[in-house]
């Protein structure tokens, strides 16, 4: 009897059940002889018995980690990889299975009730019903695996037609729900006839401006007082207005209120985490979630924990990001997404932004943060990352900049886009370093980086005083024949801009932000020209965010002046409605006609 289950298990999904470490020894094992014999029941069990006495048992419809071995490791051991590898290879070219393109929407209602229960199936469609946001990738010949990306977790399906070896990083108690989505989403994705990767939403309806109808009138009450007037009894009814919108799972627009009021806090005390542009960005944010008739989970946020807990996941650290001197935000790859963890002390950040680590009490929020959580039972190792950013799942690494940048230009605008941490985070293929320098004007070190196609990218950084040697670090490691870096990708002026946050080279992985003091000989000078469109969007968000810091009724006498001088520029530069929309402002100071400028000046300035 034929097990057209094992047979189907590749390299890469054995890794996804158990890890990469396990496959490559138990492959080297059976390269040198040291493999099971094997034997296969009448009832399709494959038995193995290994030299020193171990022996396992697959059992059909049964997976890796439920199936038997002697050796008594928890999970799936090497020796239950290396039944299946030994079993795989024992077949001849005929017993292997065709290629199939299978998508689990193919799977019935029916079926999934019997695989997994009318419970979990009623919850599923609870979710469904609220709406949630998906993203599939669908196998093909060379990569059979089936991938949706939920908004709480990853479900991979590595055996075409076999829910049973469906794997997610969900916990076991919403494991079952979390395949049920997964199905539907491809289900979807049928209907829609969308192919490769895709983005949308499955279920749910139109985001309704009912779910934040409060939101108006505080709005244009903190316009009018501004950061510098605003009243903490207001803080208190945001605050209000924040915790009904978590107990109502509006995630989006409760994860902006709760950046607002940091904002505030950081004013009132003095500290530069406080930024004008960035306050006036989040008045403005809200303002378009409150109004917005776009996708319920992309503006308003699904129907979905503030917090799911995961069951053992594995993280390969992508750099890091300084945020205070003793405080920074670590980055990990964790299957085909990338989560955050925020504000992880120095020491402890030094340890992991570099490193693998392996978690059985791990959580990630709605918006991707990550939380590790230290516990008696569940266990949490760090290994250094080695070279698993060769490893990494194709969805993460970018190797064509031209199609990196379509996926961004079709992005919606982000003060409605959903409110995902290291959203576009991505590692980058190198294939040459055309130039490093340095513009002393802007402290800032520039690079222009290509793919093997010939396209090219910046890579910049700007100096920032909590990480001192972070531009040393950073130019010493590109000019050092690198072969990734990690950052977060944006558009500016039709190309691919990439704020870095690691960079791997040939001798391994460098985290400019840790670096310490640096040899690294001058730099060319480099001089940046900002060009006039920019210049011009840029210098009216900032007036306007001074209007926004200072309140609407205490605006100087000077900044009508000021005003109606940025308009000019964008009048000359060609962004006429923009313009007329910051003279209508000067005419009628007012949240409303602050709020068209603003939103439209932010959405520009995204897009160019």
């Amino acid at each position: 009897m034929t097990r057209p289950d094992l047979l189907a298990l590749t390299p890469d999904a054995l890794a996804a059940l158990a890890n990469r470490g396990l496959v490559k020894r138990a492959a080297k094992e059976l390269d040198a002889g040291a493999g099971p014999a094997v034997e296969i029941d009448a009832d399709g069990v494959v038995r193995g018995t290994f030299s020193d006495g171990v022996s396992s048992a697959l059992p059909p419809r049964t997976t890796l980690d439920a199936a038997v071995c002697s050796c008594g490791a928890p999970g799936v051991c090497r020796h239950r990889i290396a039944l299946v590898l030994a079993y795989q290879r024992s077949c001849g070219p005929a017993d292997a299975p065709p290629a199939e393109v299978w998508s689990p929407g193919s799977v019935t209602d029916d079926e999934l009730v019997a695989l997994f229960g009318e419970p979990a199936v009623r919850r599923a469609d609870r979710t469904r019903r609220a709406g949630y946001q998906a993203k599939v990738r669908r196998p093909t010949t060379e990569d059979p695996t089936a991938v949706a990306e939920l908004p709480t977790c990853v479900v991979s399906f590595l055996v075409p037609g076999d829910l049973a070896f469906a794997r997610t990083d969900a916990t076991i108690a919403h494991r079952d729900e979390a395949v049920v989505l997964a199905v539907w989403a491809f289900r979807v994705a049928d209907e829609l006839g969308l192919t490769g990767s895709s983005r949308f939403d499955v279920g749910g309806g139109p985001a309704a401006a009912a779910d934040l109808r409060t939101v108006g009138a505080l709005l244009e009450e903190l316009l009018e007082e501004g950061a510098a007037h605003a009243s903490p009894v207001l803080d208190a009814t945001w605050l209000r207005l924040q915790r009904d919108l978590v107990t109502r799972k509006l995630h989006w627009p409760a994860a902006a209120i709760d950046d607002l009021l940091g904002q505030l806090d950081a004013y009132r005390a003095r500290s530069a985490a406080y930024e004008a542009e960035r306050f006036a960005e989040l008045v403005t944010e809200l303002h378009a979630r409150a109004t917005a008739t776009g996708s319920r989970s992309e503006v308003l946020g699904a129907d979905e924990p503030a917090e799911t807990p995961l069951r053992r996941v594995r993280l390969t650290a992508l750099g890091c990001r300084m945020r205070t001197e003793q405080a920074a935000d670590v980055y990990f790859a964790s299957g085909e997404v990338v989560l955050v963890h925020r504000d992880t002390a120095l020491r402890t950040a030094r340890t992991l932004a570099a490193a693998n680590v392996v978690s059985e009490s791990a959580s990630r929020s709605a918006s991707r943060v990550l939380k590790l959580k230290t516990s008696r039972v569940a266990k949490t190792s760090v290994t250094p990352v080695g070279t698993a950013w060769a490893d990494l799942p194709a969805a993460l690494v970018v190797h064509d900049l031209a199609q990196a940048e379509a996926q961004l230009a079709a992005l919606p605008p982000r003060v409605v886009r959903a409110r995902v941490a290291a959203e576009l985070v991505r590692v980058v293929r190198i294939a040459g370093v055309e130039h490093v320098g340095y513009d002393p004007a802007a402290q800032r070190v520039e690079a222009v980086i290509t793919d093997v196609a010939g396209r090219s990218a910046t890579v910049e950084m700007t100096h920032r005083s909590v990480s001192p040697h972070a531009l040393d670090a950073l130019a010493d490691a590109l000019r050092a024949g690198p072969l990734h870096v990690s950052g977060s990708l944006r558009r500016a002026r039709g190309r691919i801009v990439i704020d870095p946050l690691a960079v791997h080279t040939e001798s391994g992985v460098v985290v400019p932000d840790l670096a310490g003091t640096s040899t690294s000989p001058v730099l060319e000078h480099t001089t940046t020209t900002t060009e006039p469109i920019s210049a011009a969007v840029s210098s009216a968000l900032t007036v306007l965010a001074e209007a926004a810091h200072r309140g609407l009724h205490h605006l100087p006498p000077s900044l009508p002046a000021r005003l109606r001088e940025v308009a000019a520029e964008l009048h000359q530069t060609g962004l006429r409605t923009s313009a007329g929309l910051v003279n209508a402002f000067v005419e009628e100071p007012a949240p409303r006609t602050w709020l068209a400028a603003h939103l439209r000046l932010l959405v520009t300035a995204e897009f160019r």
